[in-house]
């Protein structure tokens, strides 16, 4: 098959800069690891996959949750707004990651796939946001409107890897954007850091910009702890997980994608299943996690429930108590405990 770039592609349209062991001067790309699907490999999905129905209107019992202003001191709180979008509270910083408050993710208001579950805080009921983190450019993770939204109303510090900051700033020439390469870091206030580190994905926000903007995890660095945050990655073997672990030495919170891994021949490289991520939670020595990434847009085959299911079966084969690796649904907050409680 002839690649994608020969085809369609002569330069890269978001970032210029030197090559290094995971840019070859146009492309981003995994070292070591494995490149997304092509043209093949979706013709045969779309044409064997079996799609498991999803129900048109989800509701949760958190539905709508009203966070507090601030969490300080020791306290570590998550809540979901739904997907990948996390409202992380700690040591007085209000960061929101990975925000879409759409109907849809996709780039049009009529296709693509649709919400079933409400956001889990209102829009209007957001505490100040201090910081935006934003992982990739794939439409479920970076979506433009919510950005614009939330610029007017929370001026927020936007931190996102290398390429994603002119795609922002198409729609948000002034806002205030912090672009990091893998290894690179972000001082915040009070002397807390976000560090950018490797995870095993892509990016596009259509066919010709396959790889474009670079992909990344967040560390965030507390006096609270720390805290390791993956948008969206495939396992690769858990080369990632190993890394941060010996790098950073283990962290009190994982936020850990565990949906839209169905079928695997499909999405292995790109998504992990809970399983992987209950072996990844292990080798990156966290002591508590967040599931996320599932039962809000139906992006690939697997059933609504089969994420959390699936979670909770490879937690008990594991041997690992189920209170530590929380599947969050839409609203629900999650308050980790301090390392080395129950």
């Amino acid at each position: 098959m002839i690649p994608a770039r020969t085809i369609f592609q002569l330069k890269n349209r978001y970032y210029t800069g030197p090559k290094s062991d995971h840019f070859d001067g146009t492309l981003f790309f995994n070292p070591q690891g494995m490149n997304p699907p092509g043209f093949r490999e979706v013709v045969k999905w779309q044409v064997n996959h079996k799609k498991s129905p999803w129900p048109k209107h989800v509701e949760h019992r958190y539905t709508p949750a009203k966070p507090d202003e601030r969490v300080t001191g020791n306290g570590m709180r998550v809540t979901s707004v739904g997907h990948a979008t996390l409202l992380i509270q700690v040591a007085g910083v209000n960061i929101l990651t990975d925000p879409i408050y759409t109907e849809r993710a996709s780039p049009l208001d009529s296709l693509g796939p649709r919400r079933v579950a409400k956001p889990g805080i209102n829009f209007d009921d957001l505490p100040p946001i201090d910081i935006v983190l934003v992982t990739h450019n794939h439409y479920d993770h970076l979506s433009l409107p919510t950005l614009e939204r939330l610029d007017k109303v929370h001026k927020a510090r936007i931190i996102t890897p290398l390429g994603n900051d002119t795609i922002i700033r198409s729609r948000l020439p002034d806002a205030d954007i912090t672009v990091l390469d893998w290894g690179g870091q972000a001082p915040l206030k009070d002397g807390l850091r976000i560090f950018a580190e490797p995870c095993h994905h892509w990016s596009a926000r259509g066919i010709t910009d396959r790889r474009m903007a670079l992909w990344a995890a967040f560390v965030i660095e507390t006096p609270a702890g720390l805290i390791y945050h993956i948008g969206d990655t495939g396992f690769d073997d858990g080369r990632h997980y190993r890394a941060v672990a010996q790098k950073y030495g283990g962290f009190r919170l994982a936020n850990l994608p565990i949906g839209a891994y169905e079928p695997r021949f499909f999405m292995k490289n790109e998504h992990q299943d809970p399983v992987e991520a209950v072996t990844g939670f292990q080798l990156c020595n966290a002591a508590y996690a967040c599931g996320h990434h599932f039962g809000t847009f139906q992006l690939t085959d697997e059933a609504i429930d089969a994420p959390v299911k699936l979670l909770k079966s490879a937690l008990r084969d594991a041997g690992i108590d189920e209170s530590r690796f929380n599947p969050l649904t839409p609203g629900e907050a999650f308050d980790i405990p301090e390392t080395g409680e129950s």
